[in-house]
């Protein structure tokens, strides 16, 4: 009985035991495994530049946006081993800091991406950097989608589909009847850019844009209202504003006060206009009672709700914002995609290599802004909200999208019967109409009085004719094509009045002095006019048309030798005697053991010289074999596949330029005698030192420089491009030097068309017009050749680092070549050259009988 008591206590003591030792490990390895959790998590960091204005209110509301994009995506996405950290710097506004600012974070913090560019400049800035440094830049502003950006490959920006609004613009004006507008738009590179594909759609619906103002951020009350009083007079009601919000604070209270805000007037506001608008704006909000704009869509979804409350109240107190901007909300997603594109850029596994092959695809996701599109590099918002101002706030009339007007009720027409009803100004709810247009249009023509000058010489450029009949003169050419395209939008009938013998530069001095002192009888003058300081004291030009400065031409090289020019003479002999160099080389190696290298004298030397050139084509025939003579063969072909790679590329530059030879103290220089190109070659250092010739006429020019008594010709650029689009295979423009102002028209002091004209110049030359009118009448485009492109032989000098290579080659490969030399061939010379002075010296030296000993020894040697 004992026995069994102590065996059952024994048992129950072992599985106690065992049950003690199993929770100790149970409890070790959980502790083990909390330890193990209790690790930090390491992540990859991915860092984000950020380039932006923090003085100002878009900056900073981009800035927060971002920031609690990041903190939020993170919290739903805590798995991601990577993490996108954001390093800010300001721009202060400035491009230039901007560019300086994004370059410091390149370098110093190896940012992966940048986002910036609050402006055109500052993104055209960037993107350039990021092209150059293969970082991709990201732009959430509402930069206009530019011809000049599209180009760039790392350039990314958010913006609104400015082609699909436009369309919407014009559709809300073909369906309200309205045929004629004014354009109102900020006087800056942005907004300008911006505006062009509404002018486009206006002009593919026939909707005349009667009048184009600018204003400028500048621009005071007086300036604005001078302008506006000139539309009232006009009698149009229908204006579409492309401005941002500090003009519409000064445009829209200047109009209220003109009784341009009542009954009968539209105002419409372009996307980008709206999306600018601060709520906080209340008394400009007042004064724009009426009007009506496009505004990007943003979804009211509870998402964008509850993000907005957590922004406000991460928003300082003086920072009093009531709800996100347009900018903000594309930032809050362009953070999203940037953070998915560097989890997808940085697994293993997959063909995507960087940030920016990565975007597109972390692009698919539902933003704050709505489903996210991304087309050609743009993250796309094509739906537009068209909102009526009311009171201090606003209110959605519709949509817009995909070429049809939607209503609040998400019913779709493709007319304005989708809007609910519009509230004009004046608070008035029938549609304005057009008013005294027709009869604006229709009416008589204002007549122009145009001088012309009749003794012109080059018919391309200004052809006066009258009929003595009717006594009627009619101008063509160049000058007057330009002119009568700048004059045709502002309803002028032109009166053309010959000035005879204006054939010289005191005769067109005389026409400006006649347009100033006979104001009652012209109005302007046309033609060939170089604008000078003397002249504008009479009159005022406006912007040249043509290029500006005097051109240098010259008749093109026809030489039979030009295949010898891309050389020089040194460098010829230099290369010939290397080549004869290279032959010596191998025959010494190569003629003991050689056969093709043996055989009588002249065949020796005629071998030496043919392998030698006969390495310029490869085209040797004898075997080689010594291998220090592969070794100089391949060095010597090395050198010259160089050498005959830059002769081809030189031998073409002489070709195409014909070696334009820049002008030269002993050589003659040609111009018109009493030509404004012979007062400025007279007054001006630039051309002081070569010898000038006056000439009358272009035969003489043509005769001059094909017998060679003139070297070059020196006269106006448009004078100069007529000459050689005549004479394209003979003669060719060297240099120019922008010494004048180009040609201009004049008008009367004060006149009002000079601006007008002036801007129309500009707009013919920005939509290359200008250009196409001018290959019109010179015939075709001539290439103008600078002193950059005038060609250079190539020297000896150029080439000193290949020569001295191949020199210490063939050097060396000598010495290993005479090293080896077995001891009996160095005995055989050695015994050679002691019998040599040993016999020598033995006859000079005679032994003295008075010396046996002497004569002893000299006989025992």
């Amino acid at each position: 009985m004992e026995n069994c008591m102590i065996r059952n206590t024994g048992y129950f003591l072992t599985i106690f035991f065992l049950a003690f030792i199993s929770f100790a490990v149970t409890c070790s390895g959980t502790n083990q495994k909390d330890n193990v959790d209790r690790l930090p998590v390491v992540y990859e960091d991915v860092r984000i530049g950020l380039v932006v204005d923090m003085g100002s209110m878009e900056g900073k509301l981009v800035t927060t946006s971002i920031s609690m994009a990041l903190s939020d995506f993170y919290h739903v996405n805590n798995g991601y081993r990577t993490r996108v950290s954001v390093l800010s710097r300001d721009s202060h506004g400035d491009p230039l800091q901007a560019l300086a600012a994004a370059m410091d974070l390149l370098q110093t913090e190896q940012v992966e991406a940048l986002v910036g560019g609050q402006s055109l400049l500052e993104a055209k800035n960037l993107a350039e950097l990021g092209e150059k440094t293969k970082v991709p830049v990201i732009s959430s502003f509402q930069v206009p989608s530019s011809l000049s950006l599209a180009k760039y490959n790392y350039f990314i920006q958010a913006t609104h589909d400015t082609s699909s609004e436009a369309k919407g613009i014009a559709a809300l004006f073909s369906n309200f009847d309205w045929r004629t507008a004014v354009l109102i738009y900020e006087d800056d590179d942005d907004w300008r850019e911006s505006i062009q594909p509404l002018v486009g759609h206006f002009q593919q619906n026939a909707i005349h844009i009667e009048y184009k103002a600018e204003f400028s951020v500048s621009s005071n009350e007086e300036c604005i209202m001078k302008q506006l009083r000139k539309f009232k007079a006009s009698g149009i009601r229908i204006f579409v504003a492309h401005i941002s919000e500090r003009i519409a604070n000064r445009l829209f209270p200047c109009a209220r006060r003109l009784g341009m805000m009542e009954e009968g007037y539209a105002w419409i506001l372009t996307a980008r206009s709206m999306n600018n608008f601060q709520d906080t704006n209340y008394l400009a909000k007042e004064e724009m009672e009426g009007v009506i704009g496009f505004k990007s869509y943003i979804p009211l979804t509870e998402e964008l709700h509850n993000f907005t409350l957590r922004w406000k109240r991460s928003l300082r107190l003086e920072e009093v914002v009531t709800r996100m901007s347009v900018c903000s909300i594309w930032a809050h997603d362009i953070a999203w995609s940037l953070a998915r594109a560097a989890e997808v850029a940085k697994l293993p596994g997959l063909s995507v290599y960087d940030l920016l092959e990565a975007i597109p695809e972390s692009a698919k996701h539902k933003g704050l802004s709505g489903d996210i599109k991304f087309i050609d590099k743009k993250f796309i918002s094509d739906k537009f909200e068209i909102v009526n101002m009311i009171g201090r706030g606003e209110r959605s009339v519709g949509l817009w999208n995909s070429g049809s007007f939607i209503s609040n009720r998400r019913r779709r027409l493709s007319s304005t019967k989708a809007l609910e009803t519009i509230i004009w100004p004046g608070g008035s709810t029938r549609i304005p109409k057009i008013r005294s247009l027709k009869e604006k249009r229709h009416g008589k023509k204002k007549k122009l009085r145009v001088l012309v000058p009749a003794g012109n010489i080059t018919p391309q450029i200004l052809e006066v004719k009258t009929d003595f009949k009717t006594g009627v003169t009619a101008a063509t050419g160049y000058c007057i094509d330009v002119f009568e395209t700048s004059i045709l939008p502002f309803n002028y009938e032109v009166e053309y009045i010959p000035w005879p013998g204006a054939i010289n530069y005191k005769n067109y001095n005389d026409l400006v002095y006649t347009l100033y002192s006979q104001k009652d009888k012209y109005d302007a003058a046309v033609g060939d006019i170089t604008i000078t300081d003397n002249r504008s004291l009479y009159v005022d030009f406006t912007l040249p048309f043509t290029d500006m400065g005097l051109a240098v031409v010259t008749a093109k090289d026809k030489s039979m030798w030009i295949i010898f020019k891309p050389l020089t003479l040194s460098l010829w002999l230099t290369i010939a005697s290397f080549f004869i160099l290279t032959g010596a080389i191998v025959w010494l190696i190569e003629r003991h053991d050689n056969a093709d290298f043996q055989g009588s004298c002249f065949q020796q030397i005629g071998t030496l010289l043919c392998f030698g050139f006969s390495t310029l084509v490869f085209a040797h025939r004898e075997r080689l074999q010594h291998n220090m003579s592969r070794f100089v063969v391949i060095v010597w072909i090395f050198a010259v596949l160089i050498l005959t790679s830059n002769y081809t590329a030189t031998l073409t530059s002489v070709m195409t330029v014909q070696q334009i030879r820049g002008l030269k103290s002993n050589e003659n220089i040609g111009f018109f005698s009493a030509s404004i190109a012979a007062n400025v070659v007279n007054d001006n250092p630039t051309f002081q030192g070569p010898r000038y010739k006056g000439l009358k006429t272009a035969d003489d020019f043509t005769n001059a420089l094909r017998n060679g008594t003139i070297s070059f010709i020196v006269d106006e650029v448009p004078y100069v491009k007529l000459f050689v689009a005549k004479h394209p295979s003979e003669f060719v423009i060297v240099e120019t030097e922008s010494v004048t102002n180009g040609f201009g028209f004049a008008f009367q002091k004060g006149s009002p068309l000079v601006q007008k004209v002036s801007r129309e110049i500009e707009k013919l030359r920005r939509t290359e017009k200008l250009k196409a009118i001018e290959n019109w009448w010179f015939q075709r485009q001539t290439t103008s050749a600078t002193s950059e492109d005038t060609f250079h032989p190539l020297t000896v000098y150029t080439f000193r680092g290949l020569f001295m290579i191949t020199g210490v080659s063939f050097a060396f490969a000598l010495i290993v070549y005479l090293i080896p030399w077995n001891r009996e061939q160095r005995q055989v010379v050695l015994k050679h050259f002691h019998r040599y002075v040993s016999h020598r010296f033995a006859r000079e030296i005679r032994p003295s009988p008075t010396t046996p000993n002497r004569q002893n020894e000299n006989s025992v040697i």
